[in-house]
């Protein structure tokens, strides 16, 4: 099986590292210097004390990769959009696009049980770039938990988590699924296929959508955004707005707001990637991440005011710090 990393930075990198070293067929799609150190020193991972540096296969022209059997797309979501065309030469017939991009997926109502299966989603994929050119028939979910970050060209340094949750849009254990998941758990990594990704991408965007703008606005950690009184109501509500939503689309949430809350407070200090794409001028994923459930709230008819605000504030403050557009 030929699997390519397409966004070879910190998560695609740490993947990347992990299969290398377990013999998988991977080759990584990145650019720059991150990508000249790979391809003159190898990929090197430091993870619990211990570095691995690895020979990977790395270039920034797909054609030169050919035609795999899975692409991961480990980019931010508003960077998947405007590489669709260079990614074709990677593409084969029977090609599965793996979507490890934070926030709502663009293939969401794909397969989706009730009224709005079909309905395609603006803030996540304009113009239906993805759509239209990966076919949602492609597609395999994937919610990424593992936390690494590029502290060098060629570098990564894993902080935390290793699981990778794989799912079928309509909730099918397949076998594309199930070898993908025997690939990742031969590289040491935890890859459960999900009968209902869905769950698992709001319980995760619950933290995302509502710590990730107030961090960046105030510029508190994870920590005191959650315990002060004032940030921490701000949060609640987002969150409760968007537990509305999905719940309107079927989804089950398996803890509650306070106790998702009281987890981001337990992370401690964190700075979230808004808030460090922020410091960093590097373009926040305020589409992904916010603006999308606000789409959501249109389709499903639930008022979302906290979030409207929120995202009001943060696509300012972005816009005044030249990374959004």
């Amino acid at each position: 099986m030929k699997v390519c990393i397409f966004g070879a930075g910190a998560i695609g990198g740490y993947m990347g590292v992990k299969l290398a070293k377990a013999g998988a067929d991977v080759s990584l799609v990145a650019r720059g210097p991150h990508l000249a150190a790979m391809q003159d020193k190898g990929l090197t991972l430091i993870e619990e004390g211990e570095t691995t540096t690895v020979p990977v296969t790395a270039s920034d022209d797909p054609a030169a990769l050919g035609v795999q059997d899975y692409v991961i797309v480990t980019l931010k979501a508003h960077s998947v959009p405007p590489v669709v065309s260079k990614m074709a030469p990677l593409i084969g017939p029977n090609t599965t696009i793996v979507s490890g991009v934070n926030g709502v997926p663009w293939w969401y109502f794909y397969k989706l049980e009730g009224g709005h299966e079909g309905t395609r989603l603006e803030s996540v994929d304009p113009g239906n770039v993805q759509w239209d050119g990966f076919g949602p028939d492609r597609v395999l979910g994937c919610v990424v938990y593992p936390a690494a970050e590029v502290i060098e060209p060629g570098v990564i340094k894993h902080i935390e988590g290793n699981r990778f949750s794989l799912g079928e849009p309509d909730g099918s254990k397949s076998e594309r699924a199930q070898a993908l998941s025997k690939i990742l758990s031969n590289a040491g990594l935890k890859a459960p296929v999900r009968p209902k990704l869905r769950d698992e991408i709001w319980v995760k965007l619950w933290g995302n959508l509502s710590f990730n703008p107030i961090s960046a606005l105030t510029h508190a950690t994870l920590d005191v955004l959650c315990t002060d009184d004032g940030t921490r109501a701000v949060a609640r509500n987002m969150m409760v707005e968007a537990q509305e939503i999905a719940e309107r689309l079927g989804v089950k949430f398996p803890i509650d707001v306070d106790r998702r809350i009281a987890g981001g407070a337990a992370v401690g200090a964190h700075r979230t990637s808004m808030l460090q794409d922020l410091d960093q001028g590097r373009p926040m994923e305020i589409d992904a991440l916010v603006a999308s459930v606000q789409e959501l709230g249109r389709v499903t008819g639930v008022p979302t005011p906290t979030i409207d605000t929120v995202l009001g504030l943060i696509r300012l403050r972005a816009r005044t710090a030249g990374l959004y557009s």
